[in-house]
């Protein structure tokens, strides 16, 4: 199997709200400028939460603003500069991200702020195959594929008789018996085993991660996984991720610790 990545929420601005709102502080023409895309919503929530947090929505509506930027690129180029992050908050974007082992999964739990997941529960899921990523360079060593696609064989066998020696789809068995038997199953299921899960996270804690998980010390799987994350949302939000220059696979930001 091969890790996939794939969008399946983005954030979606209200317009008819936020007009209101700018009718009532004088910064209607803020609206006039944005483009209401469909791939722009997140952009646009960026410069909306930056710009109500020095009312910059058009010289003149706070004394000590002269002047502003128009342009919404360099409006948050500017945000990313001046690492403030806290704007970045507000855009969630929610990715499934199947077909990766839980070795990639219990990196993944270590960034827990900003993010929220949901994952396949192999106490309830049943194994009958075991789904598994194999390196370039291990695909390429003749020996290691031939043992260990062995291995992973006798071991699907070996789920395949747990089911049969307790029963588990003869009629009546009780789902609480099931959930109990297949949680002790999942015992035998290598780490490497792939799963699927649904990952939210919010733009600065993007950014974070795939900094770290694309970076030469990081596993080689998760570094594959978030360097499809960080395309998608290069094409998805080039603003605020258009910042970054690709090296040997390491996604290195033009602006840090935002």
């Amino acid at each position: 199997m091969e890790p996939g990545v794939r969008l399946i929420a983005r954030p979606q601005l209200d317009y008819d709200e936020v007009a209101a709102y700018l009718a009532d502080v004088g910064g209607e023409s803020w609206l006039e400028r944005v483009d209401r895309g469909e791939l722009d919503d997140a952009q646009n929530l960026a410069e909306f939460a930056g710009r109500i947090c020095y009312r910059s929505w058009e010289p003149g509506l706070n004394p000590n603003v002269t002047r502003i930027r128009t342009e919404q690129d360099a409006y948050l180029r500017n945000i990313l500069a001046s690492a403030h992050g806290s704007v970045l908050e507000h855009l969630n974007f929610s990715f499934v991200l199947h077909d990766v082992s839980r070795v990639a999964t219990h990196e993944l739990v270590r960034h827990r702020a900003g993010a929220a997941v949901s994952q396949e529960s192999l106490r309830f899921v049943r194994l009958d195959d075991l789904p598994f990523w194999f390196p370039d360079w291990a695909r390429r060593d003749t020996e290691l594929m031939e043992r260990a696609t062995a291995l992973l064989e006798q071991m699907e066998q070996f789920q395949h008789w747990m089911a049969g020696h307790f029963g588990l789809d003869e009629q009546g068995v009780p789902f609480a018996e099931k959930k109990a038997k297949t949680s002790f199953m999942r015992r035998f299921a290598p780490e490497g085993v792939a799963t699927g899960l649904v990952w939210t996270a919010n733009v600065r804690t993007l950014r974070h991660v795939i900094e770290n998980r694309t970076a030469p010390g990081a596993e080689e799987e998760i570094r594959l996984l978030f360097g499809r994350v960080a395309e998608v949302m290069t094409k998805e939000a080039p603003a605020l991720f258009g910042d970054y220059t690709v090296q040997d696979g390491a996604w290195i930001p033009g602006w840090r610790k935002v």
